[in-house]
């Protein structure tokens, strides 16, 4: 069961114990219990969190891979100053 749970956030990116108890129509109880081996292995990364959806409050555990970081940003990264030319007025 916990390598159907690595490819499906593989696939999806991070999820709400909820939804993916939905899509992979497992049990929750059980679902928590797989996410809670995973995490103390150290594949899956998991925080408490409080939604609100159209007004109501949704309270679940999100979970992603271990090793998912987020893409960097594209472009010039903050701090990076061009250097500037030394050799000018040298002639």
């Amino acid at each position: 069961m916990t390598d159907t749970i690595l490819a499906y956030l593989r696939t999806n990116g991070e999820q709400l114990d909820v939804d993916m108890a939905e899509s992979l129509a497992i049990p929750m109880a059980d679902l928590r219990e797989q996410i809670a081996r995973l995490a103390a292995s150290g594949d899956v990364i998991c925080c408490k969190v409080t939604r609100f959806i159209e007004g109501r409050k949704i309270e679940g555990t999100s979970c992603r891979l271990s090793c998912d970081p987020p893409t960097p940003a594209r472009g010039r990264k903050p701090g990076v100053k061009k250097e500037e030319d030394t050799d000018v007025g040298l002639f």
